[in-house]
């Protein structure tokens, strides 16, 4: 196997060409991938090409982390790590023959954001670690919507059948409203960013907006899976109030939520993020498009509400040399006693 490296600026063809046999995840497709090197890449970021008997087997978004170190580009817009490889390889194999191939003395690399369904959780030793990242959660659409929602928890159906009998009764009327069209994506994300830009995101500078680099990227790229009937987005309205919204990308076995945003001014007795999701959960089973609805955000409280399936993110750091696992491993076990609080 062997590993070439070329500043990456826009993805090659084979790109495509590789997730397609990979049969990847949405979140890798050039659709998702392409805006997030043009609005958060640094310049400093390598595209990693893994050839193996003529053939690209693998491909990764690299950059340099500090002295020694790599680690996938990872922007807070991809929810899992930037890596693509053809089914049935080795991990290890991979990473070793890519840590040799980096610039200077590449001593740990690590591969971020990994899901267990998509790349399972090797085995430690030797020259490799991994690190729980973060639990994330998806519902299975299988079988009726009926009895799906008749296995959720009483208090939650409950609250959800009286808030929408107190909305009837104030004659509020409510409606999803799904979006498909590229050339409706740009109005889309104005009115998400108007959502967002109005609640608690604004203060720390990390809301959508029209005209900033998040607003950008989610427009190009929910245009680019929308121009091949991939992109969904959902608008939940109280009468002509909008209160929620869902950004989603979806292939022929998920439907991942990107992105969820709501009215914070809407009453706290209110919960139209749930409303929204009763509703577009039915629409999913009673479609049965889907084999999946995936949230891979943290789980939330919420989501506990929703499905009792939960998995765990991970990370892998491989080093150069054993040595460097266990002397890592040390220190962070030092660093985490120091912290520790009695």
């Amino acid at each position: 196997m062997k590993w070439s490296l070329v500043k990456a600026a826009q993805l090659p063809a084979e790109w495509a060409a590789l997730h397609a046999r990979c049969q990847a995840s949405p979140m890798l497709a050039v659709e998702f991938v392409q805006p997030l090197i043009t609005e958060f890449g640094t310049g400093r970021q390598y595209l990693a090409s893994c050839a193996h008997d003529g053939r690209t087997v693998a491909m990764a978004l690299v950059e340099a982390r500090g002295r020694g170190s790599w680690a996938l580009f990872q922007p807070a817009q991809a929810p899992i790590g930037l890596w693509l490889q053809e089914s049935g390889l080795a991990l290890e194999p991979l990473l070793a023959s890519l840590v040799a191939a980096l610039p200077g003395p590449a001593l740990l690399f690590g591969l971020t954001q990994c899901d267990p369904d998509l790349l399972p959780r090797p085995a430690e030793g030797g020259k490799l670690r991994t690190l729980s990242y973060i639990d994330t959660a998806k519902i299975t659409l299988a079988g009726s919507f009926e009895n799906y929602w008749n296995g959720r928890g009483k208090n939650l159906r409950a609250n959800l059948k009286k808030q929408r009998a107190r909305l009837d009764k104030e004659g509020v009327a409510l409606r999803l409203q799904v979006s498909h069209l590229p050339g409706e994506v740009a109005a889309a994300v104005a009115d998400y960013g108007r959502l967002e830009s109005a609640g608690w995101k604004a203060g720390g500078g990390t809301a959508v907006a029209a005209d900033n680099a998040q607003g950008r990227y989610y427009q190009a790229m929910l245009e680019g899976f929308c121009r091949r009937g991939a992109g969904s987005i959902y608008r939940y309205w109280f009468g002509e109030r909008l209160v929620a919204m869902d950004l989603c990308i979806e292939d022929a076995a998920q439907i991942i939520v990107l992105k969820t945003s709501y009215d914070e001014s809407v009453p706290g007795n209110l919960s139209p993020t749930l409303l929204m999701r009763e509703e577009a959960c039915r629409q999913l089973f009673d479609e049965g498009r889907f084999a999946r609805l995936e949230f891979y955000g943290k789980v939330m409280e919420w989501h506990t509400r929703w499905t009792d399936e939960v998995r765990t993110l991970y990370h892998v750091n491989y080093y150069r040399w054993p040595v460097l696992a266990r002397l890592h491993a040390r220190w962070q076990s030092r660093t985490l006693k120091a912290h520790h609080v009695p």
